[in-house]
């Protein structure tokens, strides 16, 4: 005889469709780093607390922890797009709560290469025997 196996919680909790990868990947793909965090260079983690209703949307979220420049106000826009799966359990509306931890990291420097080579050309009137080939000179201008 096999026991009945119970589920671990007795209300599911709402999932988001494709697991916890992709929702970091929906929230990398949406986060919109402010200008105003860029300029004073600030990084840091956003701790949010949301409500998320018996259709999967979440309705309210609030600021645990925040590091301020705008950041907050982004990080609650992101999570706010997320939609979760929720199953139903014995026709209850059920609210939920669930914390999310938003980084804030700044982009490395871009570093871009420029790379030139001068050739001196033999002038039109001078017969081509009478030039002598030189070497180019190659420079490289480095933007940080």
């Amino acid at each position: 005889m096999k026991k009945e196996i119970k589920q671990k919680n007795f209300i599911p909790q709402p999932e988001y469709s494709g697991g916890p990868k992709a929702m970091a990947k929906f929230i990398q793909e949406n986060l919109k780093y402010p200008s105003n965090a860029l300029e004073n260079k600030i990084e840091g983690t956003v701790v949010l607390k949301s409500e998320i209703n018996f259709k999967g949307e979440v309705i309210h979220t609030k600021v645990i922890s925040g590091i301020g420049f705008g950041c907050d106000e982004e990080a609650e826009r992101v999570v706010s797009l997320l939609k979760f799966h929720v199953d139903k359990v014995r026709n209850i509306k059920i609210t939920y709560f669930k914390t999310f931890n938003i980084h804030f990291k700044l982009p490395a420097p871009v570093q871009t290469n420029i790379n030139y080579v001068l050739v001196d050309t033999p002038k039109k009137n001078i017969p081509a025997e009478n030039t002598a080939q030189k070497e180019g000179y190659t420079i490289t201008i480095n933007f940080n």
